[in-house]
């Protein structure tokens, strides 16, 4: 089995490119998708994190209202930490059975894990490979702004909260260009599909 690392920042594009990847046959597994699962209410994580924060943090039907809590750890560096310190491990936790899964049902499967927090959190070695999909700060800005509709202020504390775009391209095996269209970014998922397979990469 080849365990592939997709990242990038905040309005890259990295939903776009793993949707290429799933399209072209490889199994992905989304750490956004799971970390909107453990806040679910009767998560082991969920009553931690009403412990932890309060329950003004709740909706009426008892779901935690995720902008709200959003809202309290975006200014506030010790209480992100301590969200973080709860959902990550739970995160890591089903993403580590989901690969388990796939292992059982297909040994020799391709296997690309969306973790947005990748670099940040140290995660590099669990990995064959790293693939972070860039564009320059000033266009994942704009489209941040567009796609959340916030101004440029919240935007760039939003952004400020990863490791820089630059520095993530850096730390990376293989770098996929997001910047132009979607045609163009999808040949370069296509040959990078090819090379893996064929064992250039990774």
């Amino acid at each position: 089995m080849k365990l592939i690392g997709l990242t990038g920042s905040i309005a890259t594009g990295k939903s776009t490119v793993a949707k290429i990847f799933k399209d072209l046959g490889f199994y992905v597994i989304d750490a956004d998708k799971i970390a909107h699962s453990v806040y679910k209410r009767g998560e082991k994580a969920y009553f931690e994190i009403v412990k932890v924060f309060g329950k003004e943090i709740l909706h009426e039907n008892g779901e935690i209202n995720r902008k709200k809590l959003g809202r309290l750890v975006l200014n506030d560096n010790k209480k992100l930490s301590l969200l973080e310190a709860i959902v990550h491990p739970a995160v890591e936790e089903k993403r580590l059975e989901m690969l388990e899964k796939i292992k059982n049902e297909d040994p020799h499967a391709f296997v690309i894990s969306d973790v947005p927090l990748l670099l940040e959190k140290d995660l590099k070695s669990k990995f064959d490979c790293i693939i972070v999909v860039y564009v320059p700060k000033e266009l994942q800005i704009r489209r941040l702004m567009e796609r959340d509709h916030i101004l440029k202020e919240e935007a760039l504390k939003k952004v400020s909260l990863q490791l820089p775009i630059n520095e993530k391209r850096k730390l990376a095996d293989i770098v996929i260009d997001n910047s132009k269209t979607l045609a163009k970014t999808r040949k370069q998922v296509e040959s990078i599909v090819e090379k893996i397979k064929n064992g250039e990469l990774c």
